[in-house]
């Protein structure tokens, strides 16, 4: 049995497609809580409460992954000093490019090691959730200039 896709973007540079609408959380920090759980919440505050299935289509390649329930991803990685302009990196609409990002980020195999598939995902899923294209860019500036100096997406 084929399983069915929400189209959640299609334009010139990717489509991106999920099985359900993302099902995320933030991570409450609790009294009860051990002190590593609450550094592991706050560090990472975003939960993904059900498994999601991904189809990406990045240069006529189709990728099919899924995202575990309980996959913690800390946000839009935007740091404090930059947020009156672009905004806190646990914002809403930030969420679902976030997790799809991190995700690819945390997992490059999945995309073939594709350092720049990563960083159009991010970007359309950006537009897609109403971020100002400005800020977009911006965000997209600067993905892809920390992700260029990163070593890790080197095999």
């Amino acid at each position: 049995m084929e399983e069915t896709f929400m189209l959640w973007h299609s334009g010139p540079d990717c489509v991106i497609a999920f099985n359900h609408k993302p099902n995320t959380n933030m991570v409450k920090i609790l009294p009860s809580m051990t002190d590593g759980e609450k550094r592991d919440a706050a560090r990472y505050p975003f939960i993904n409460c059900s498994s999601l299935k991904v189809m990406f289509v990045y240069k006529g390649k189709q990728y099919d992954f899924r995202i575990p329930k309980g996959f913690r991803w800390d946000g839009a990685t935007i740091p404090s000093l930059v947020w009156f302009l672009v905004g806190s990196k646990t914002e809403n609409r930030y969420r679902i490019p976030s997790l799809i990002h991190d995700y690819l980020c945390n997992n490059k195999y999945v995309i073939d090691f594709n350092r720049k598939a990563s960083s159009v995902a991010l970007r359309a899923l950006l537009r897609e959730n109403g971020v100002a294209e400005w800020r977009v860019f911006l965000m997209f500036a600067f993905v892809e200039m920390f992700q260029w100096f990163n070593k890790e997406w080197l095999r």
